[in-house]
């Protein structure tokens, strides 16, 4: 799929009710694209029966959603408590959606690996794990600020 094709399905969908689309095509070389609405945002691969090679990546933006971002290296402060850094520059948000629980609150207790909350970035909805299983004692960042590389964003008390 070309990179104008690309595009103009994306802007189609952004302009559109539509939660989810996924389009499959052969004359596409065997691209598979989906679309959603949510925690994956933009998915393209090459379907696995095709024998042609994969295309050649699209923009940055529109990176695979398969490809997590590394997670920022954790601190622990004088007082024992680890620190989850934001891996990114973005949105900070504790809920998949303005009318969902959060992730998490103070006091519940987390596993290593649990989505902790999300941060956006060039509209791609970035779910954030604990790297450590504890409780949460401290959310530091507000729902919805902005948030730099590297910056504190939840307090965990190791278990």
């Amino acid at each position: 799929m070309n990179e104008g094709k690309l595009r103009k399905l994306i802007e189609l969908f952004q302009n559109s009710e539509i939660n989810e689309i996924e389009v499959e095509s052969s004359f596409w070389r065997g691209t598979r694209v989906r679309l959603s609405r949510g925690p994956t945002a933009v998915v393209a691969a090459p379907v696995p029966a095709a024998p042609a090679p994969a295309p050649a990546a699209p923009a940055p933006a529109e990176a695979p959603a398969e490809s997590a971002p590394a997670e920022a290296p954790a601190a622990t402060g004088d007082d024992g408590l680890h620190e989850v850094l934001s891996p990114m520059v973005g949105t900070f948000y504790r809920s998949a959606s303005p009318e969902a629980e959060p992730f998490v609150a103070e006091g519940t207790r987390v596993d290593n690996g649990q989505t902790v909350c999300i941060i956006e970035a060039m509209k791609i909805m970035n779910e954030i794990p604990a790297d450590i299983a504890g409780e949460i004692v401290e959310i530091l960042v507000d729902n919805a600020q902005p948030v730099e590389y590297n910056q504190p964003i939840l307090k965990i008390r190791p278990s």
